[in-house]
């Protein structure tokens, strides 16, 4: 009986995995939602050479806490809208602009 316990630990332990990944917040411009940057290197097939390439992941983010420019931690979750299948996990790295007060420019009159 003991065996059988541990075995359907493990598996539901396998199915209950998410994917996490790390990446670059682009932009914050939406409500609760952030857009993350993940940079994948991969070999060529053929010529064995590193290639890199970027992919935007849409994450929630409840708090609107990170800024552009953080580097955070992104876990898979249940679809939440049309291309929102990722949750903010935690921010790894604040970003040095996010330090900065919002500057709003200054609308000026041309005479």
């Amino acid at each position: 009986m003991a065996e059988t316990t541990a075995t359907t630990t493990a598996t539901a332990e396998k199915i209950g995995h998410r994917t996490e990944k790390i990446g670059l917040v682009t932009s914050t411009k939406m409500d609760k939602t952030i857009v993350v940057s993940v940079e994948m290197r991969k070999a060529h097939p053929k010529y064995k050479r590193i290639v890199k390439s970027n992919k935007k992941f849409y994450a929630h983010d409840e708090q609107n806490s990170a800024r552009v420019g953080d580097v955070v931690r992104i876990r898979e979750t249940r679809p939440l809208s049309k291309l929102k299948r990722w949750s903010l996990e935690e921010i790894i790295r604040r970003s040095s602009l996010s330090s900065l007060p919002d500057e709003k420019p200054v609308a000026t009159e041309k005479a």
